[in-house]
C-alpha cells in the first residue's frame, strides 16, 4: 500500500512541477500534525503551517471527513504537502476533494493526493495507530 501511495504521490507531484513552472506559480509545502478515527465515517484534525518559496507563510487548521468502508484509529505527526497550482499563499485554503486506500498496524503511513480547482495537494506521512479501508471525501485547510 505505501509503496502504491509513494508512486501515486511522485505521479502527481510531476505533473504538477511541469504545470507550474508553465504558469507562474509558487513552490507552497505543508507540514502538520493530524489524528483521527473511522468507523464507517472517518473524521480527523490537526494543525500545520504552509510555507511558500516567495517567502509567504501562513499557520492552518487541517481537518478531513468522509465515508467508506473504513476502520481505525491514527494519527500522524510530521507529515508533509506538496501543492501545485498556486499563484498567492490564500490559494491553497479551502476544500479539497479526496479519496484514499489505506492500511496500517502500530506504526502507519499514508500518502495521497487531492485536488481543489487548480490547485492539488500531494501529502505524505507516518504515525501511529490502527486503519483499514477505503474513503472518499474532504480534506479541509483554514486559516488559524
Amino acid at each position: 500500500m505505501t509503496r502504491f501511495g509513494s508512486l501515486l504521490v511522485a505521479a502527481v507531484l510531476l505533473a504538477a512541477s511541469g504545470a507550474a513552472q508553465a504558469r507562474g506559480t509558487v513552490d507552497c509545502k505543508l507540514r502538520f500534525s493530524m489524528s483521527g478515527w473511522s468507523v464507517f465515517y472517518k473524521t480527523a484534525s490537526g494543525e500545520g503551517t504552509v510555507s511558500c518559496s516567495n517567502g509567504q507563510r501562513m499557520a492552518v487548521r487541517i481537518s478531513a471527513k468522509g465515508g467508506g468502508l473504513s476502520f481505525g484509529k491514527s494519527r500522524i505527526e510530521n507529515g508533509t504537502g506538496e501543492f501545485s497550482g498556486v499563484h498567492d499563499i490564500h490559494d491553497v485554503l479551502g476544500t479539497y476533494a479526496t479519496a484514499e486506500a489505506h492500511a496500517g498496524a502500530s506504526k502507519s503511513a499514508k500518502a495521497q493526493a487531492m485536488t481543489k480547482g487548480e490547485v492539488s495537494l500531494a501529502l505524505a506521512g507516518k504515525g501511529k495507530g490502527w486503519d483499514i479501508g477505503v474513503a472518499f471525501g474532504k480534506f479541509v485547510i483554514e486559516a488559524r
